[in-house]
């Protein structure tokens, strides 16, 4: 990436690749309006470091060359050459003229459709301010905001069926591309101001962080995820640290960051509820999916999840106080299960590593492990004979979307939850017996997850929030299981948005062949994901 000749003559030769790439798959189409993935926007970039896999979020500085790197070579320039946007700047992609949609429609297809799809189940109750924090960042940070219009566009050219068409690619292209640069420039910027005096800007940075990552997996795209996972987290961790040494603790550091990030732009008197900030909203929202994919890869990756020093503050709550963090309302699942998730995963990486020195003591391993089986099966029992009773949806008119087909949020975050708890259980079988496909227990709860997933789980589409338990199902599940899950994933259409799911099916086929032609028992659970060459985030 030199700023010159030979990087215009890559840009094309790329470029030339991606076009007879496309026409190709839309020569082996059958279904022009979306059975083929479209060309995953961040493989036409430069690809991150080639160490980015070793490294861990605790080793990667914020703003540090690798990380500015890592989510923003896709500008196709080197950090630090003092390009701008605007004023007639070329991109680096020799990219046709093309008339793009408004801005406000962009904007509000986002609002009303985006965001909707991708997080169904965040219904920021009135007095919280709904999601107007949303449209004030959109408004006030440039970085939020084109990382949103590049996704609206995307998803917007699917909803017209315009998406294999050249000009409206182009289009895709050019708001990608401006949306890195942006993020690039402002992870330069936190970098060299330094986090605790430009909160507001890492905050935001995180957000658009965050809205890649999810980009990157919704049009199925995996290259980068570990990188994206890596450098998210990591951005929290220094938010969260930013009070300092004075500030001890995660509880404070927690509230300290969240008093800097107030008040509202607008106050009430003193009596009354104070409506949050668009960046306390946003550090909330990005922070819970951030412990949401931090929970998932340690399980993925066999590592520790990285934000655990966070998870009793900011999950379970301290006394009669609320968690500060509810998952349910942004993921549809209740935090208990989760937890249990991230225990789990600690338990596997402890057994692993006595198993490594010899010196595993299976007692140790069972009790250790009782008091979270007891967790899920106390928590799953009450939420099961209270399965028919519908949650608050927590707006102005509850009622009035209890009634409505479709907008039962509370009653599918409770199927949710079930399912989350029932893959846990499976987990935590195959942590402490090994692979027991024929095991009692794990038959009875991957029938109860299929169960929930193919008759309660509702609309379908929501199969593309429980790809961890949905995965784990498939893991063990018999032959004529397979045949089943394969159906649920295959009914959900175009590709090209549930591209997880389609994702997970592609590696399960070729497990369940190899399993077909191998009497091995000897298996562990995520190790096909891990044979990828990259992260496959089950999210």
């Amino acid at each position: 990436m030199d700023g010159g000749r030979m990087q215009e003559e890559m840009a094309q030769q790329l470029k030339r690749t991606i076009k007879e790439k496309r026409r190709g798959e839309r020569a082996g189409s059958q279904d022009p309006t979306g059975g083929q993935l479209p060309t995953p926007l961040l493989s036409l970039m430069p690809a991150s470091p080639s160490s980015r896999d070793n490294e861990t979020s605790e080793s990667t500085p914020v703003g540090s060359e690798q990380t500015v790197q890592t989510l923003s070579t896709t500008s196709g320039r080197p950090c630090g050459t003092g390009d701008t946007l605007g004023g007639g700047e070329t991109l680096p992609w020799e990219v046709t003229e093309v008339s793009g949609w408004p801005d406000a429609l962009l904007f509000t297809f986002y609002l009303e459709h985006v965001l909707p799809f991708l997080f169904p189940f965040y219904r920021p109750p009135a007095h919280e301010g709904g999601r107007s924090w949303i449209l004030d960042m959109m408004m006030s940070s440039p970085v939020v905001r084109q990382t949103a219009l590049c996704q609206s566009t995307y998803f917007f050219s699917r909803a017209l069926g315009t998406a294999d068409c050249d000009v409206a690619w182009e289009r895709v292209l050019v708001q990608t591309k401006e949306a890195f640069a942006l993020l690039r420039e402002s992870l330069q910027a936190v970098h060299e101001r330094g986090i605790a005096g430009n909160l507001r800007e890492a905050v935001r940075a995180l957000a658009s962080v965050m809205q890649v990552q999810r980009f990157d997996i919704a049009v199925s795209n995996f290259e980068n995820s570990h990188a994206h996972l890596n450098a998210a987290i990591a951005l929290t961790q220094q938010i969260l640290q930013s009070p300092g040494d004075e500030v001890d603790g995660p509880k404070h550091r927690y509230e300290a960051v969240i008093s800097r990030l107030g008040p509202s732009s607008w106050t009430l008197p003193s009596q009354c509820i104070q409506v949050p900030s668009a960046e306390q909203a946003d550090f909330r929202f990005s922070l819970s999916l951030n412990i949401l994919h931090d929970i998932i890869a340690s399980a993925v990756l066999q590592r520790k999840p990285q934000l655990q020093e966070y998870y009793m503050f900011l999950l379970q709550g301290t006394g009669d106080v609320k968690p500060p963090i509810n998952l349910e309302d942004i993921v549809g699942c209740q935090n208990w299960a989760l937890i249990q998730i991230a225990e789990i995963s600690t338990l596997d990486i402890w057994k692993r590593q006595c198993k490594a020195t010899g010196a595993l003591d299976v007692m140790e391993l069972v009790r250790r492990a009782t008091p979270i089986k007891d967790t899920l099966v106390m928590q799953l029992a009450r939420l099961e004979s209270n399965s028919g009773e519908a949650g608050i949806v927590g707006d102005l008119l509850p009622g009035y979307y209890n009634q409505q087909s479709g907008n039962n949020i509370g009653q599918s975050s409770v199927t949710t939850t079930r399912i989350w708890a029932h893959a846990a259980l499976l987990y935590l079988i195959v942590v402490v017996s090994g692979w027991q496909p024929a095991n009692a227990d794990t038959r009875y709860h991957v029938a109860r997850v299929i169960e929930l997933l193919s008759s309660e789980l509702s609309p379908p589409a929501l199969l593309r929030v429980v790809v961890f338990p949905f995965f784990i199902a498939c893991s063990l599940a018999e032959p004529e299981q397979q045949t089943l899950l394969q159906g649920l994933v295959e009914s959900l259409k175009p590709p090209s948005i549930f591209g997880t799911l389609y994702k997970v099916l592609d590696i399960m086929g070729n497990v369940w062949d190899s399993r077909n032609r191998s009497s091995s028992t000897e298996r562990e659970l995520f190790a096909c994901l891990r044979s990828q060459g990259h992260l496959v985030l089950l999210v």
